[in-house]
C-alpha cells in the first residue's frame, strides 16, 4: 500500500468540488450521482453526506446498502474508489453534526425538515489510480 495512504487520499478528497456516489437498483445495475463533496469525513473510513429522504438513491439504500463512492482529481487525472456501505440517518444528532447555514435552501423546514437526511458511508476497501497504475487496499 501506498506510503501515508490516509493522509494522500485525504488531501485528494478534500480538494474535491464533486463527489460520486453509487448504490445498486432494484435489478442489481449500478446507480452512480455526482453529489456535493462529503461534509464530514473520519480518516478514509467513513465519510458524511447530505441529501433528500425522498430521493431514489435512499430508497436504493435501504433496500440494499451496498455502495461505492469515488473521488478524481482531473487536473492530475487520479482518483480513488471507495467499496462499502450506506446508511440513512434521520436521527437529529447526525443531521445537526452536519448542517451548514446555507442548507436552509434545500431544506426550507430547516435542520428538523423531514426531507432532510444524513447518509453514512462506511468504507471497506479502495482502489487508487494515479501514474497509469492501479493498486488495491484494505481499509482497517
Amino acid at each position: 500500500m501506498m506510503r501515508d495512504a490516509t493522509q494522500t487520499l485525504g488531501n485528494l478528497i478534500d480538494k474535491q468540488s464533486v463527489s460520486f456516489i453509487s448504490s445498486v437498483d432494484g435489478e442489481g445495475f449500478p446507480n452512480s450521482k455526482a453529489m456535493l463533496p462529503p461534509r464530514k469525513r473520519e480518516g478514509i473510513k467513513v465519510f458524511y453526506f447530505t441529501t433528500n429522504t425522498s430521493s431514489m438513491r435512499v430508497a436504493q439504500y435501504r433496500i440494499n446498502p451496498k455502495a461505492c463512492i469515488y473521488f478524481c482529481d482531473k487536473r492530475f487525472f487520479r482518483g480513488v474508489m471507495l467499496k462499502g456501505t450506506m446508511e440513512v440517518l434521520e436521527d437529529a444528532a447526525s443531521k445537526e453534526m452536519i448542517w451548514q447555514e446555507g442548507d436552509i435552501q434545500y431544506y426550507s423546514q430547516g435542520v428538523t425538515d423531514p426531507d432532510y437526511c444524513v447518509l453514512k458511508f462506511t468504507a471497506q476497501t479502495g482502489r487508487y489510480y494515479a501514474n497509469f497504475s492501479s493498486e488495491n487496499f484494505d481499509i482497517e
